[in-house]
């Protein structure tokens, strides 16, 4: 399931819906929780305004996922991804991923918050607190790790 929201989320009840769906099906959950940061080391973020592109987000995250439960024995999974203007700190994005076995759902969730990151239609703009604003860049670290999911 992938939902794409500006509403936060309770992580806890995300995981535990997690759980139900797959009960007695899967052995291990891993969740991926993202927050609201400083995005550089010498500046105070204040917010982060997240842009995206409805419907085309949403099916992208899709696709991701279900190259995963492809790549690795996923029993299901779980996206919530916020837009809108978000505050320091606040909750950006949840990922959980059920698998029968722990590095299939390690291995899975990883990838899919890789992919999510350099793949989905996300524009993220930052204020700082002193009023600066300013459109973040996708890092090259960022493609090249996603990059070497796909090759292999």
């Amino acid at each position: 399931m992938v939902i794409v929201q500006a509403d936060n989320f309770d992580a806890c009840q995300l995981s535990q819906q997690l759980r139900e769906r797959t009960k007695g099906q899967a052995g291990a959950m891993v969740t991926f929780l993202g927050y609201v940061r400083d995005y550089d080391e010498n500046s105070a973020t204040k917010s982060l305004f997240l842009e995206h592109y409805p419907g085309m987000c949403e099916s992208e995250i899709l696709a991701i996922c279900q190259t995963a439960t492809k790549r690795w024995d996923v029993a299901d999974y779980l996206v919530v991804h916020r837009y809108g203007e978000l505050a320091y700190t606040d909750q950006i994005v949840f990922v959980g991923v059920t698998s029968r076995h722990r590095t299939e759902a390690f291995r899975a969730c990883e990838y899919i918050i890789d992919a999510l990151k350099t793949r989905a239609p996300f524009w993220k703009r930052e204020t700082l607190k002193d009023g600066q604003q300013f459109w973040v860049e996708q890092r090259q670290s960022d493609v090249d790790k996603t990059a070497n999911w796909e090759a292999n």
